[in-house]
Order: structure tokens, then C-alpha cells, then sequence
């Protein structure tokens, strides 16, 4: 565990960074740079440093980034319908932000854990997914994230910089942001607790690998502790299939929910399955504690209590 240490956590107002901060406060030092564009302030931990800042701005995040043992990297623009509407901008905030870390901290003596994206693969039928797959994304979020991991491998080659890459898969758990473009859980769940239909589009046969957040947030110490894991991509996520139809069903159970469930027709440019290798990251120890059932019941209990969020 990390002890000690000064710890910067971009964008950390927001959900993934937010849930990385609260677990690093208890023993760091925690800095959190974040624009708030999508974050909340209210998800800061108590115990943080709070810096409003966009890492756009090298001059403004530069110090605070070189003067890091550790940097995760949370922030980025994470929708892929606005990377569709403003590829530039994602672009600008994705890649160019990650290059500005990278560089200040070759200034420093950090290391870099690094939020990438499952979306990187695109539609890969060569399921599970390894780390070893060709990267074809389907989306401009998919390219900078392999965009930012590329960078990654380059700094790490050439100037010998700490670094790690970790693909997160269908991430779910407290303080997710709620909008028509939020993960399919936050969505049904909140429409479930308003006793709304949960709308699927297509068969509900389509899968994906879901992950509860705190696993998510043991899987970056992890690797952040082991050297072993520096220059390497990782993919995190449990290895276990569940059908949209199957998650629908156990969301209205936990939730004594009134509503149905309807099937809309399919969306252009959905994935029809999604399921992570994850033997590569469990090699340095890593076991999902947390099951599907289990973390859906805290995820509607907060949200249940925090009815206006999002």
C-alpha cells in the first residue's frame, strides 16, 4: 500500500479519479487537478488539494505533476458520441494532456499509471481480449486513448519513464455521472428507481465484461507498487461475461422496480460482445473481490440516497 507519498490524481473530482483519491488520502499526500468540466467538487476527499486546472495547461499543472511520486491519470474527455461531434478537442484533451504529464515528468521522478480504454480494440471477435490484440477503434475516444498509450510506450522506451496502461472495460459503481450518454448501469438504474422502462437496444443478447469501481481502484495500486508491471498495458475488468437482458433483469430485482423492460432496435456502431483476458494483470496478483450482484446493490443504494446526482 502507499504510504508517505505525494500523489496527484487527474482528474480526480470525477468518478473513477474521485474513488482513486479517497482510497490514496487515508496514508498520501493527495493533489487533485481537475477543470471540473465533468467532475463534481463535492467527490474530492476530505484530506485532497483541490487544484482547478485543465492539463492543457502545462505551465499550470507542470510543477505539480514533476514534483509527484506518483501521477494516475483520470482525466480525459471520456464520451464517445462528443468524440464523434469534436474529435479535435478529445484529441487536444486525451492525447495533448497526456503528452504535457509525460513530459513534466520527465522533470520529476514520478510514475505514471494511466486510465486507457477497452474501447481501443474496437469490435474484436477474438474474445477474450488479450493485451497482444491489434488496436482497431471504432470511435476518435478509441484513437486517443491508443494515441496516449503509444506516447506512453515511447517515454518509456526512450527516456526509461515509469509508466503503466491500464484498459479499463464496462467500469460501474457510486458518483458515475447520470446522462443519456453515462454507462448502461448508471442509466437503468436510475430509471429503475424512478420505476421507469429499461430500454435496450437491440436483442439484449450482447454482453460485456463489467467492473466494480473499487476493484478498478485496486487494480492502479497495484500496479503503481510493481515494477514488473512498468512499459505494459494492462486490461482490467473480471473476465466474466453478462448479458444487457441478464443486467436489466437483476437491476429490477435490487431495485423492487414497477418498470419493464422494452427492446428498441439496435444502435449503429454498438459492440455486440465484450469480455477482458485479464491473466496478465493477475499475474502480478490482481483478483476481482467484487461480483456483479454484490456491487450493483451498493451502486443503487448510493444512488438511491443521491437522487439528484447527475
Amino acid at each position: 500500500m502507499l504510504r508517505d507519498k505525494l500523489v496527484v490524481v487527474t482528474g480526480g473530482a470525477g468518478f473513477i479519479g474521485s474513488h482513486i483519491a479517497w482510497e490514496l488520502v487515508k496514508d498520501n499526500e493527495v493533489i487533485i487537478i481537475d477543470n471540473l468540466y465533468t467532475g463534481k467538487e463535492e467527490n474530492v476527499p476530505p484530506g485532497a488539494k483541490l487544484v482547478k486546472a485543465d492539463i492543457r495547461d502545462y505551465e499550470t499543472i507542470a510543477e505539480l505533476i514533476s514534483n509527484a511520486d506518483y501521477v494516475f491519470h483520470e482525466a480525459a474527455q471520456v464520451s464517445v458520441v462528443e468524440s464523434v461531434r469534436d474529435p479535435v478537442f478529445t484529441e487536444e484533451v486525451n492525447v495533448l494532456g497526456t503528452l504535457n504529464i509525460l513530459k513534466a515528468l520527465l522533470e520529476g521522478h514520478g510514475k505514471l499509471i494511466f486510465a486507457s480504454s477497452a474501447a481501443v480494440y474496437g469490435d474484436n471477435p477474438n474474445l477474450p481480449l488479450k493485451e497482444t490484440e491489434r488496436p482497431r477503434p471504432l470511435s476518435p475516444y478509441g484513437v486517443t486513448k491508443w494515441g496516449a498509450e503509444e506516447y506512453l510506450r515511447v517515454f518509456h522506451e526512450l527516456y526509461g519513464l515509469p509508466v503503466v496502461a491500464l484498459r479499463y472495460f464496462n467500469v460501474f459503481g457510486p458518483r458515475q455521472g447520470f446522462n443519456q450518454y453515462a454507462g448502461v448501469i448508471s442509466i437503468f438504474i436510475n430509471r429503475a428507481l424512478k420505476g421507469e422502462s429499461l430500454v435496450i437496444f437491440g436483442d439484449g443478447k450482447q454482453t460485456r465484461d463489467f467492473i466494480y469501481v473499487k476493484d478498478v481502484v485496486k487494480a492502479n495500486l497495484l500496479v503503481a507498487e510493481s515494477r514488473r508491471a512498468n512499459g505494459k498495458v494492462f486490461n482490467v475488468a473480471t473476465g466474466k461475461q453478462t448479458s444487457i437482458l441478464e443486467l436489466a433483469t437483476k437491476i429490477i430485482e435490487i431495485t423492487g422496480s414497477n418498470g419493464s423492460i422494452i427492446f428498441d432496435k439496435p444502435r449503429p456502431g454498438d459492440i455486440k460482445h465484450s469480455l477482458a483476458d485479464i491473466s496478465e494483470i493477475k499475474k502480478l496478483g490482481f483478483e476481482p473481490e467484487w461480483g456483479l450482484e454484490e456491487g450493483l446493490k451498493r451502486t443503487v443504494e448510493w444512488y438511491a440516497s443521491n437522487a439528484a446526482s447527475g
